[in-house]
């Protein structure tokens, strides 16, 4: 059953990318990341190899495909964004029995957004099973939407153009990917806490240095 669903999931991406090339891409990573339903590796990974190595085109289209997934990357966590930010908790709660997800992978994705804030959503945009859900606390916190915008792209377009450039290296092994992903979550989640205390500690530093001098007068 789940081989004859894969093979059905594979046979629509290759269809809508003879048909539509990078623009396909695109429009099915604003769907990955407004319901996280498509796993995000598989549509890269395969696009690197449809769309690039079995065409022999150069390494460099890496970097251009990278782009057109992290537009829509930016589209589709745009619309859960402003989903949470207008909806408030209501819609989340909604949304989250809709889609099956545990409310407590929000909350504490909501929690861990109000600490880092910025930081966060950049570094959690590459981190497995909540690059997808960062949107959410994004919106419930109303950080600015340019501000997530940004980071949003930023951490988006390394995630896409690293999956991407390795379905182009592994060529018909593209597959392989989501393998490797799994195994690799734990070493992600532990450089993306290293990195979040880097990060915190470098923002004191900052505080600190650019504090302005206390003078005591007598």
């Amino acid at each position: 059953m789940i081989d004859k669903l894969e093979a059905t999931i594979l046979g629509a991406m290759q269809a809508i990318f003879d048909e539509l090339g990078w623009l396909g891409v695109t429009i099915i990573m604003i769907v990955e990341n407004a319901t996280g339903l498509t796993p995000s590796e598989v549509v890269l990974g395969f696009a690197g190899w449809m769309l690039i190595d079995a065409h022999g085109l150069p390494f460099t289209t890496v970097f251009w495909g990278g782009l057109a997934a992290a537009i829509g990357s930016v589209i589709g966590s745009s619309m859960l964004y402003w989903a949470a930010r207008i909806g408030g908790r209501p819609v989340v709660d909604r949304m989250a029995k809709f889609f099956r997800i545990d409310m407590r992978h929000i909350e504490r994705v909501e929690r861990m957004a109000e600490k880092w804030g910025t930081g966060f959503i950049f570094f959690g945009r590459l981190l497995p099973g909540i690059r997808t859900l960062v949107a959410i606390p994004a919106g419930l916190t109303r950080i600015p939407f340019a501000t997530f915008a940004a980071a949003t792209f930023a951490g988006a377009y390394i995630w896409c153009t690293l999956f991407i450039g390795a379905g182009y290296f592994l060529g018909h092994e593209w597959h392989l990917l989501s393998g490797i992903v799994k195994q690799a979550i734990p070493y992600a989640m532990m450089a993306a806490v290293l990195t979040g205390i880097s990060f915190v500690f470098w923002q004191f530093w900052l505080k600190k240095k650019w504090s302005p001098a206390k003078v005591e007068i007598e």
